[in-house]
């Protein structure tokens, strides 16, 4: 069972990266800061393949602070 639980961890995270992915694009930013997000989204990527709980971890902030982002408000860094 713990395998289960373990595959939809990975279909949400992968599903949240996609997502998070179209976010991204779709905000008007200034190339800079959206090479810093994409570069943040190819971490949790990587970092997926290692350690899914801590990606999912941190792609569930990044998507915060995407709402934050396209609300007007900028997170501090």
């Amino acid at each position: 069972m713990e395998g289960d639980s373990q595959l939809e961890l990975y279909d949400a995270v992968a599903a949240g990266l996609k997502e998070a992915h179209r976010k991204v694009c779709r905000l008007h930013l200034p190339d800079r800061e959206r090479e810093v997000l994409v570069r943040r989204l190819l971490v949790i990527t990587a970092a997926s393949k290692h350690d899914l709980a801590a990606a999912s971890r941190r792609l569930d902030r990044l998507m915060k602070e995407l709402e934050e982002i396209a609300r007007g408000r900028f997170p501090s860094a």
